[in-house]
């Protein structure tokens, strides 16, 4: 599957969820998506090229509580807000949703991470 200029190159089983590993511009990158966070794709009717983008191209990265972070993405009125944190360097997105963007949207330009910088 490609997406712009990322690929992705590998989808693997893990006790969490599934591992994707992303060929970002020629450097490797692996995800850990939670049951959780498929769950709520499916819910939420989001592609996972959607959910990438989100991850990739973030519009803002805010901090969460404890050491989360959630990357938002706007589409139309509405934004993706995934939350993740690291696992020994490993990104794992616990959750997805797809609230309307004027109820958590800061205006952008917001980076406290950037899950694949």
């Amino acid at each position: 599957m490609k997406i712009s200029e990322y690929v992705i190159k590998n989808i693997e089983h893990h006790v969490k969820g599934r591992v994707s590993t992303i060929d970002i511009r020629g450097k490797e990158v692996k995800v850990v998506f939670t049951y959780h966070c498929l769950d709520r794709l499916e819910f939420w009717k989001i592609d996972q090229f959607s959910l990438f983008k989100a991850l990739i191209e973030p519009e803002e990265v805010l901090k969460g509580h404890g050491n989360r972070y959630i990357a938002h993405r706007r589409f139309d009125d509405h934004l993706i807000r995934a939350i993740y944190d690291y696992e020994d360097d490993l990104p794992i997105v616990i959750t997805v949703y797809f609230p309307y963007t004027s109820r958590y949207f800061h205006g952008g330009k917001i980076y406290e991470d950037k899950i694949f910088s």
